[in-house]
């Protein structure tokens, strides 16, 4: 026994009188919307400029893959709350017939930052280079088909993380990469992105990030980054 006077040394029994000391908090676990709404402020805070494609890009996969809501709230802390409803688009690409449809003669399109995706976009190139760039945009339906013909050229379709993209068309090689584990996460009613093209002596090739190479300098079927899949040339 302690003398008088003294306190009494920490022990697993509390003192006559005290309180016992509350258990330590547990981490609570995240969930689909958790995941959903964080993967949302990531995605508002690329299209306003606040994070570059790598940081974009990192936080996203390890938003798709937190276990504890704490972790989410790391990627989130340095990071203006969500604005809500729906977020302005680029006035060049709103609404209208026109925003279906994108054509390249021996020349280069490119749909990039906030734009409103229909349910349906088609792209047709010639002899040329495309780049569409679907992480900012707005997907105006759950399932978004992409359809594309490349003829001697290359498309280059840059995805978000957080949908399941789905790919179809003449010659179509569906090797799968590192993104398969991450797409095996997305809840049931996770966007889809279904890509349908035709490659004739070019190349459609989708992504999660966008391409670092110059045009042409990579083999149809083939581009040695595991973040991207390709719909090889249909020679």
């Amino acid at each position: 026994m302690e003398p008088a006077g003294q306190p009494e040394h920490a022990s697993a029994d509390a003192a006559p009188g005290e309180q016992p000391a509350p258990p330590a908090q547990a981490a609570m676990r995240a969930g689909d919307r958790e995941r959903d709404a964080v993967v949302q402020r990531l995605q508002e805070a690329f299209a306003d400029g606040r994070l570059d494609d790598d940081e974009f890009d990192q936080r996203t996969r390890s938003a798709l893959t937190a276990r504890f809501q704490s972790e989410l709230e790391l990627l989130t802390h340095d990071l203006p709350a969500s604005a809500g409803g729906t977020r302005p688009v680029d006035p060049a690409t709103a609404g209208g017939k026109a925003g279906r449809l994108a054509v390249a003669y021996k020349s280069s399109i490119r749909r990039a930052g906030r734009w409103r995706v229909p349910e349906q976009f088609r792209t047709v190139v010639y002899k040329g280079s495309g780049h569409i760039d679907l992480r900012a945009a707005e997907l105006t339906s759950h399932v978004t088909t992409l359809y594309a013909i490349a003829y001697k050229s290359r498309i280059d379709v840059v995805v978000p993380l957080g949908v399941r993209v789905e790919l179809d068309g003449f010659g179509v090689s569906k090797g799968w990469s590192a993104e398969e584990d991450l797409e095996s996460r997305l809840p049931a009613d996770a966007p889809v992105v279904h890509v349908r093209g035709i490659g004739y002596k070019g190349t459609i090739e989708v992504s999660t990030k966008p391409q670092a190479q110059p045009h042409g300098q990579v083999q149809a079927g083939h581009t040695g980054d595991p973040s991207r899949r390709v719909l090889p040339d249909g020679r």
